[in-house]
């Protein structure tokens, strides 16, 4: 009976091992599917491969067949997959070209994190590239010499970014996982070449500083392109099996932890976060009055230890720090709280008028990731007619900022990231997006649009808009939102004549108030009053993809809303 079972265990796992290599085969030629549908797009594509010299017809004695002498392209499985993928790009032939070259050491490019890695090398080595030739120019004017100082620093950033975005398609078997990341940091580096760019004063320097980075900023986009392409075709297959290799493998539900917080926040980060823990033993005190440790922020982050493990806390106290204050990037995992957003404030009065390019004039500065700022003020003073004056500039990853208030004038907030949790009040904004696949917008749901105290006197007088077009595809959205008087008829302002009328996104749905009519406003093809299905793509869960670290118990009073009012 013994042997008996066992002849019957052998013949079940013969049966077995057999119905896997079924599977296996089954799966290899759906996987196989997958990819000349990546490739060819739906249509069917008869690919014939040549020998190295494109003439042999197997009999190895190089001599053509009358079938060979027919007039048919051979054209191999890389340069397919790259004219497929580069017909989603606006600079189409760059992306052939680029795609082709760096592709040549790689004989397959079976999977899309292989054509996506290949894509953002290609617009790595063209910003290098391009950087490299920076070297040979002239800069004669101290405004010339600062602001290549500033490009350089950008365009280290916009490198870190790039480097960041290959490493994270080389390690992830889950491409739907970090598409948004992807976007995000792409969108960064575009915004670190604009940045650059704006830094120099009008003129042939700054001319041909545009012309030099012409083919980095179209390497970019196309990147931007094929991150889009990509998502587009794996979210139209819904296969099933256990070995997928092109599609996501686990859940793709909200990155929450157990207690609902977002997973990549630590345990010291939520515990921050949460009230009746909230008594924070402080690594640094800073007090104007010398009561602290310190009497300057700058200070306090100066004696941070380099690498310090775990969360470092600086608890401001009340007072006014007239200070310009960098959290630089090495300094990682900095919580600062203070005693209130009108008690403990950040102030300066950089900017553009006096001389100072406008990525340097805000007040403080947030580089370093993971950045938390609780119950404090960041302030500008220069006043409109200084024209740009940043309150505050954020390029910390993952930053959070909670209970803050920020006031600055076009524009206080310079954000360079996409990944941040804030609750910033009196927004005036110029956006600026010089791609229209970037995930940047600015969009104002539920507000008060109403003067500052200070302005009342002087309403009348002083013009107001909602935004005008700072770059040729900027997009804001003004939704379920009290307007008062103060908004001028027209409600947007045009940057110079018709420069991106046409490309911006400006668009307004079910507001209210003196200042929301809608009789008199902008004709401009950009501008649309839009119905609610369009407005929903605006809201927290789809835009910001708020369900994924905001549906969640932080343990305070965070006034987040799903879905429309």
């Amino acid at each position: 009976m013994a042997f008996q079972d066992f002849g019957h265990l052998s013949e079940r796992r013969r049966i077995e091992r057999q119905q896997r290599f079924k599977k296996r085969i089954y799966i290899g030629a759906v996987s196989a599917v997958v990819v000349i549908l990546l490739v060819a797009v739906g249509v069917f594509v008869a690919v014939t491969r040549s020998d190295d010299h494109g003439n042999d017809n197997g009999n190895g004695n190089g001599q053509k067949t009358a079938a060979a002498v027919k007039p048919q392209k051979q054209v191999s499985h890389n340069d397919k997959a790259i004219k497929t993928i580069c017909s989603a790009t606006d600079y189409k032939q760059t992306c052939e070209n680029s795609l082709s070259k760096l592709s040549r050491s790689n004989s397959t490019l079976s999977q899309p994190k292989d054509l996506l890695k290949v894509a953002i090398s290609a617009a790595s080595d063209g910003l290098q590239k391009a950087f490299g030739k920076t070297v040979t120019f002239k800069f004669d004017t101290p405004e010339e010499k600062d602001a290549y100082e500033d490009c350089k620093v950008l365009m280290q950033n916009a490198k870190e970014e790039l480097e960041a975005s290959i490493s994270q398609v080389s390690a992830s078997n889950k491409l739907s996982s970090v598409t948004q990341e992807l976007n995000n940091w792409l969108s960064a580096v575009m915004s670190y070449q604009a940045t650059c760019i704006d830094g120099f004063p009008e003129g042939p320097l700054k001319t041909n500083m545009e012309k030099t980075f012409k083919s980095a900023k179209e390497l970019t986009s196309n990147a931007l392109a094929i991150v889009s392409k990509v998502t587009s075709i794996l979210s139209s297959f819904d296969l099933t099996g256990a070995n997928r290799h092109l599609l996501a493998q686990e859940s793709s539900g909200p990155s929450l932890a157990n207690n609902g917080l977002p997973i990549w926040m630590t345990r010291e980060d939520r515990r921050v976060l949460k009230p009746k823990e909230s008594n924070l033993t402080p690594n640094a005190v800073v007090a104007k009055d010398g009561s602290g440790n310190f009497t300057t922020i700058s200070a306090a982050l100066a004696a941070m230890p380099p690498k310090y493990p775990g969360r470092y806390v600086i608890y401001v106290k009340e007072g006014v720090y007239d200070e310009t204050v960098t959290v630089e990037r090495k300094m990682q995992n900095v919580t600062m709280y203070g005693e209130g957003s009108r008690k403990t404030i950040v102030t300066g009065n950089k900017n553009f008028v006096d001389g100072v390019r406008t990525f340097q004039t805000a007040s403080f500065v947030a580089l370093g990731d993971g950045f938390v700022a609780v119950s404090m003020g960041f302030r500008n003073t220069a006043g409109p007619e200084k024209h740009q004056a940043v309150a505050i500039r954020v390029q910390s990853d993952r930053s959070i900022f909670l209970n803050c208030r920020m006031d600055g004038h076009l524009p206080e907030l310079l954000d360079h990231r996409q990944e941040a949790l804030g609750q910033p009040t009196k927004h005036r904004h110029s956006p600026g997006r010089t791609d229209k696949r970037e995930t940047t917008g600015i969009v104002l749901q539920n507000c008060r649009i109403l003067p500052d105290q200070d302005l009342i006197p002087t309403k009348t007088q002083v013009k107001s808009y909602l935004g005008r077009p700072w770059k040729e595809f900027s997009r804001t959205i003004v939704m379920e939102s009290t307007i008062e008087d103060l908004i001028q008829p027209q409600g947007w302002l045009p940057w110079e004549g018709n420069f991106a009328l046409s490309t911006l996104y400006y668009a307004e749905y079910n507001n209210k108030g003196p200042g929301a009519a809608l009789s008199a406003r902008v004709k401009w093809p950009g501008y649309k009053v839009i119905e609610k299905e369009e407005a929903v793509k605006y809201t927290v869960g789809p835009f910001i993809q708020g369900d994924d670290w905001l549906k969640a118990d932080y343990g305070i009073s965070l006034p987040v809303h799903f879905g429309l009012y």
